[in-house]
């Protein structure tokens, strides 16, 4: 390990093939000094990044790469995306996309190691993997980055060079929470016991979920992730202090940053690790909650495209998703707004069919938690299917979750031509859209272009959801 100028920078990246293949820290620490040398040298490489942020290089010369696109790839020209489990992306590095140079951002040296900080996730497979192949290992180390444990920790021994960059982390302050994401948060932690196990994605729904589980009592984490709303569990003793906090990378507020900061209640691990559906399933009582950009009348959940582009990626989802429902009393629910914008029409998050990515099928303790009105419920009688039939436009006041609708509410449903096992309680089961009109909450709901009788006017708009 050296501490280089400018120019061993230079004749290391020499060192390297044509259009190398560079494997970045990812996520919110990015090491904006040293890539920005790095491009700077560089005439054409590839760059792999978990979940980029805005500003990485995307010019001329440069692929983007990754398994799940951040903002800063979102929409490039000169992305290449792989669809990966995140638990199977280190087998990438030794196969498909082997790294040449892989760049990390790390706390100042301790004792001979550094830490890898708040960003572990795939790190550790790309160090091992461009050893293996003779590759470099750059650090940039900076002396604000948190000290952690488990596999953040580095021997210096397996860091080629040493950039010196003192430059602010990425934080976010923890997030408000609206009224919306609030009832989901509710009706999801009433599914929560004491002693559960969590794991939650990214985004307000799933941090309103565990921000409801104050109540509770001897709480565990075992998560790809966590932001602020474990800090707050943990502020009120709802979490088992007997147990440590597992994760791969850490996102927040700069009070949460401090609290990492050389906590050795917190053990980061590896990918595989943490990912690991037969781990995650060792956990009692596991309970995944994560989002989704849209879920059809099928039951099946798109978590990464939006008219067919890809958005970002289904991540860990799938891994957690399988994990909890192998655990013993465990539970895998996605929580997600399908609430209509003003404009009256259903939010484009519940399709007729889904147009992206599939998560796993097999979800008979699946549980959705939605504001907006889509719900099953036993069956009853109903209106013949028809193929161009399709449901109304839905509202703001729209409900979700089950029992029956409100009064001043209408319904409409139509019998599904192939019922999803997976969401069967019944012989037969059927969808209900429910939308603000006149005051008989039985009352059928005519097709669009249709006069449906004395309403809003809402029932009237396009619908956005459709059988085949």
């Amino acid at each position: 390990m050296t501490s280089p100028s400018r120019s061993q920078l230079s004749r290391y990246l020499g060192r390297l093939r044509d259009t190398p293949r560079i494997v970045a820290s990812g996520n919110h620490v990015t090491p904006w000094h040293t890539l920005g040398l790095i491009d700077e040298e560089l005439s054409s490489y590839r760059l792999w990044v978990l979940n980029a942020q805005k500003g990485i290089p995307d010019r001329d010369g440069v692929i983007l790469e990754t398994a799940f696109v951040g903002p800063g790839m979102r929409r490039s020209p000169r992305l290449s995306y792989t669809p990966s489990r995140l638990s199977l992306v280190p087998r990438l590095f030794s196969g498909l996309q082997p790294p040449d140079l892989v760049l990390l951002h790390t706390t100042v040296p301790r004792d001979g190691k550094v830490s890898l900080g708040t960003e572990v996730n795939i790190l550790p497979a790309a160090v091992e993997a461009v050893r293996r192949r003779g590759g470099i290992v750059v650090a940039q180390v900076n002396p604000r980055m948190p000290w952690t444990f488990g596999d953040a920790l580095l021997d210096v021994d397996q860091v080629d060079l040493m950039i010196e960059a003192d430059e602010p982390l990425l934080t976010a302050p923890a997030p408000a929470i609206d009224e919306e994401s609030a009832l989901i948060g509710e009706r999801v932690a009433a599914r929560v016991p004491d002693g559960a196990t969590l794991q939650a994605g990214i985004g307000a729904v799933p941090d309103a979920a565990l921000r409801g589980l104050k109540t509770r009592t001897g709480l565990r984490v075992w998560t790809e992730m966590f932001s602020d709303s474990v800090l707050a569990l943990e502020k009120v003793g709802a979490l088992d202090r007997q147990v440590k906090i597992q994760t791969s990378f850490i996102f927040g507020s700069e009070e949460l940053l401090e609290w990492v900061d050389g906590n050795e209640r917190i053990k980061m691990l590896r990918t595989e690790t943490t990912n690991n559906p037969t781990k995650i399933a060792r956990n009692p009582a596991m309970v995944s909650v994560n989002t989704a950009l849209q879920v059809d009348l099928f039951g099946q959940a798109n978590a990464s495209r939006i008219k067919a582009r890809i958005h970002s990626g289904f991540g860990g989802q799938t891994d957690f998703i399988v994990g909890a429902l192998h655990s013993q009393g465990g539970q895998a629910i996605l929580a997600l707004k399908l609430v209509a914008p003003e404009g009256g029409l259903l939010d484009h998050r519940a399709v007729g069919r889904r147009t992206g990515d599939q998560l796993p099928a097999d979800r008979r303790d699946h549980r959705a938690g939605c504001r907006g009105g889509l719900r099953l419920r036993p069956a009853g009688p109903s209106a013949p299917h028809h193929p161009r039939r399709r449901a109304p436009a839905g509202s703001r006041r729209v409900v979700g979750g089950s029992g029956s609708a409100r009064p001043g509410l209408t319904r409409w449903s139509a019998r599904s031509p192939d019922p999803s096992p997976i969401l069967r309680r019944g012989p037969v089961r059927r969808v209900d859209l429910v939308s603000p009109g006149d005051t008989d909450p039985t009352r059928q709901v005519a097709p669009p272009g249709r006069t449906a009788g004395p309403t809003d006017g809402s029932l009237r708009r396009r619908a956005a959801a459709s059988w085949p």
